[in-house]
């Protein structure tokens, strides 16, 4: 007979290992004399943490004790899972809509759907003791005052309900910087938000100070912080946004953190951005991760701030690039870039340089962009000491990166933007004004919907429906049929074409696109323009326009997007678009007489 009381003890642990008999771990707020104390468990708990799920054995090799997620999803519990096994613990963020993507906070049924998903969160991983506190909402209010008085409802109704539903962890939400009235609407309300989680990048060293001038009686966790932002730096001549190097970087989270560890009245800790990789503004701007896994400058910054010490074997360190000589910019110049980079034990270096277009998206609110093509073929020669490469034929504004590693793997960044002049030839067919691009005669379209984006399988467009159209005996219905991600549709020339091919109509002499629409319900929020393919393909359009947002009613009305008299129209490819972000449930919209004009036609 097996021995009762070891059979018992085995029972027991795989319960615990399948998280049955999970417990929380009480987190609380104490205010003392000496300023606001996070406690986990009974004992202070000062966050030094980093955003993102990747790495996370690195993490707490580096000395890291929690990390920061941005909403719940099928993979939450395994990552709950991971981080209590390394002795982590996490905010879990709940994502909530925001106005940009569609969300509208005054639709009773968008809202009561949100509602419903922060219950679901809460009721899901409530007990698991890894986690540390709750993040509701991200940045929702927008980057402006954030003054909007239904968003802060929501808000504080989504806390009042996590309160209610788990009484063991903080409530936090997030937003981007303090300007504006967010501070004061925070506080006046939403009193069941415990903390405020703040994101902040070139100004988070000075966020101590600003914070308390600002007369905010709440404690606040720096939930992102890093390099300045593109947004936050000046531009070269052609517009282009200066990266700091991986050095420079570093020395940015070092100074940013020794000021929010020095506020021990307010300050709870900090999330590090971005402990992995990801393309935004560039392919190196804000992760501290390589694609590979390589480590750069800005881990071992965050290593010593955690541990009081530096890693054995540090990443290199690298100096800006430097062109040699003239910066010649006509198309198929050589430059000549001069590269200057160190390893701190003196073990040899490996050079790798690629030269990308530059799609000088910089701006993004966070959202990922793709990564742009790259030129090998344009590096003609290259080693430790720098590069030449042979600048393309093709008008624009390009970036010369480099990646130094040591033997260990560790890394060191830098990138130069460039800039070739010039025209760009353009050849193709005058389209004689008006130039239609979807109504219901027969005949060819010069311009093909061909194009869908994003989540593209809940699209449906039906091009000859019947009931209700503006004019003649049918129009155009579109549905995305899902309540998230997002989805679009581009009208190509040619086909399937995103401006690796020539193609396109030349439309000058026209002054305005315009275009009938009405929603199903009224209320439904989308993108329309033109003019989406950039100067990093072979074949851009050479003008765009668009209208972002526009909210429809259930009526039709005409829409107008004005061309300056100084547009170039001489290449338009794709001529029409129209895009939305997911609205909480199907959307359905309707369009008709689409047209490039010489004027406006008459209401």
């Amino acid at each position: 007979m097996p021995d009762l009381k070891a059979l018992l003890l085995m029972i027991a642990a795989l319960l615990v290992s399948a998280g049955a008999l999970a417990q929380p771990v009480s987190v609380e707020l104490r205010q003392t004399e000496a300023g606001w104390q996070l406690m986990r468990d009974g004992e202070p708990y000062p966050i030094k943490g980093a955003g993102g799920s990747d790495h996370l054995a690195t993490l707490a090799d580096c000395g890291g004790n929690s990390i920061r997620t941005w909403g719940v999803g099928d993979e939450t519990r395994a990552l709950l899972d991971e981080a209590h096994r390394l002795g982590l613990t996490v905010t879990l963020g709940i994502w909530l809509g925001h106005e940009r993507h569609g969300f509208d906070y005054n639709d009773f049924d968008s809202v009561a759907a949100q509602y419903e998903q922060v219950r679901a969160a809460v009721l899901a991983y409530k007990d698991h003791p890894a986690l540390l506190m709750w993040g509701i909402g991200n940045e929702m209010e927008g980057y402006e005052q954030g003054d909007s008085p239904a968003i802060w409802s929501h808000i504080e109704a989504c806390a009042a309900l996590v309160k209610r539903l788990d009484p063991h962890h903080p409530t936090m939400t997030v937003i981007a910087e303090i300007g504006g009235r967010k501070l004061e609407a925070i506080h006046r309300l939403c009193p069941s938000i415990d903390i405020i989680g703040v994101n902040s990048y070139g100004g988070a060293s000075s966020l101590p100070e600003r914070y308390a001038q600002s007369g905010a009686t709440k404690p606040y966790i720096v939930t992102e912080f890093g390099p300045p932002g593109p947004w936050e730096l000046g531009r070269t001549d052609f517009g282009a946004a200066p990266e700091p190097t991986s050095t420079e970087k570093a020395e940015a989270y070092r100074a940013a953190y020794t000021a929010f560890t020095a506020d021990t009245a307010n300050c709870l800790g900090s999330y590090a951005f971005l402990w992995g990789f990801k393309t935004e503004a560039t392919t190196t701007w804000f992760g501290m991760f390589l694609p590979d896994g390589s480590k750069v400058a800005t881990v071992d910054a965050m290593t010593a701030c955690w541990t009081g010490s530096q890693p054995d074997n540090r990443c290199p360190s690298i100096e800006p690039l430097a062109v040699v000589g003239s910066a010649g910019t006509e198309p198929g110049a050589t430059v000549r870039v001069a590269l200057e980079a160190a390893d701190p034990e003196g073990e040899p270096l490996d050079v790798a340089w690629t030269l990308m277009a530059d799609p000088m998206t910089y701006v993004t609110a966070g959202d990922e962009i793709p990564v742009p093509p790259s030129y090998p073929e344009r590096i003609v020669r290259s080693d430790e000491d720098g590069c030449a490469l042979q600048l393309p034929e093709a008008p624009g504004v390009y970036r010369l990166f480099v990646v130094v590693k040591d033997p260990a793997g560790n890394a060191a960044t830098a990138n130069l933007p460039l800039y070739v002049a010039g025209d760009d030839p353009v050849n193709t067919e005058t389209k004689a004004l008006p130039a239609v691009v979807y109504d219901e005669a027969d005949g060819e379209q010069p311009w093909i919907p061909s194009g869908y984006m994003g989540n593209a399988g809940a699209i449906t467009m039906d091009g000859g429906h019947a009931d209700n159209p503006h004019a003649g005996d049918a129009c155009l219905k579109v549905v995305y049929n899902s309540g998230a991600e997002w989805g679009g549709v581009v009208w190509q020339s040619p086909v399937n074409d995103w401006g690796d091919v020539e193609g396109g109509y030349d439309l000058s002499g026209a002054r305005v696109l315009e275009f009938w629409a009405r929603g199903e319900a009224g209320g439904e929020v989308v993108n329309f323009g033109f003019g989406l393919i950039g100067a990093d393909k072979p074949f851009p359009d050479t003008a765009r326009g668009s209208l972002e947002e526009l909210r429809l009613t259930d009526e039709w009305r005409l829409y107008t997007i004005e061309i300056p008299e100084d547009a170039d129209l001489r290449r338009i490819k794709t001529g029409f678009f129209w895009s939305l972000a997911g609205q909480g449930s199907a959307v359905t919209f309707y369009l008709d007489d689409i047209a490039f004009r010489s004027e406006p036609s008459e209401d």
